[in-house]
């Protein structure tokens, strides 16, 4: 499990296909600290610590998370930077909301508008993901935690403060680009008790 509080930005070094594609991530971390099998979230995704150097670590990602996270959309090509995030042990601050680092699917920015010193970002979800997002509530987008702003139809925006603009790789965003979306664990659950509770009458 994960809060969606960045804790690194890593970069993409290497990319092969052997079976699924692997790929080697350096970062800031200490690795001696991160044992082999260690979850890491990259821009949302868990993955696995598969080997491990100074300042890398390489991970296996199967077609299966290809095809659902924003990997098959833009690729990760190297000199890429993801947002990194070690997985929660029990006493840490919950900053953020609890992410599972299961990506549901992608969404794709349709408009950045300044606002102030924060961007706002307007985004289009999935329609059969929309249902899950509410105003108030919240999203993990590239593994970040973000607070929705406004929801219609299929669209929802957000806010980056300058602060999460400069710790994460939102700054590097631009119109179009696909990202990495888990709606909220217990939006997903109130929605289910909902069907089932509309199916009892």
């Amino acid at each position: 499990m994960f809060t969606g509080i960045v804790t690194d930005i890593g970069l993409v070094r290497n990319v092969e296909m052997r079976g699924d594609m692997r790929a080697r991530i350096g970062c800031n971390y200490d690795m001696s600290g991160v044992d082999i099998g260690a979850s890491i979230a990259c821009d949302g995704i868990c993955l696995t610590v598969i080997a491990k150097g100074e300042d890398w670590f390489d991970v296996d990602i199967s077609a299966e998370t290809i095809s659902k996270t924003n990997i098959g959309a833009n690729g990760w090509q190297v000199g890429r930077r993801l947002n990194l995030e070690r997985a929660l042990k029990v006493g840490d601050e919950l900053g953020g909301h609890i992410v599972s680092g299961h990506v549901d699917g992608v969404a794709e920015i349709e408009e950045l508008r300044d606002e102030g010193d924060s961007l706002r970002v307007t985004f289009a979800a999935p329609a059969a993901l929309a249902r899950f997002i509410a105003p108030k509530g919240s999203v993990a987008l590239n593994g970040t935690s973000l607070t929705v702003n406004e929801v219609q139809d299929n669209r929802f925006g957000v806010n980056l403060i300058p602060h999460t603009q400069q710790v994460t790789n939102w700054g590097d965003i631009a119109v179009g680009d696909m990202v990495n979306l888990e709606i909220d664990t217990l939006a997903r659950y109130v929605a289910r008790l909902a069907e089932t509770d509309a199916a009892k009458v």
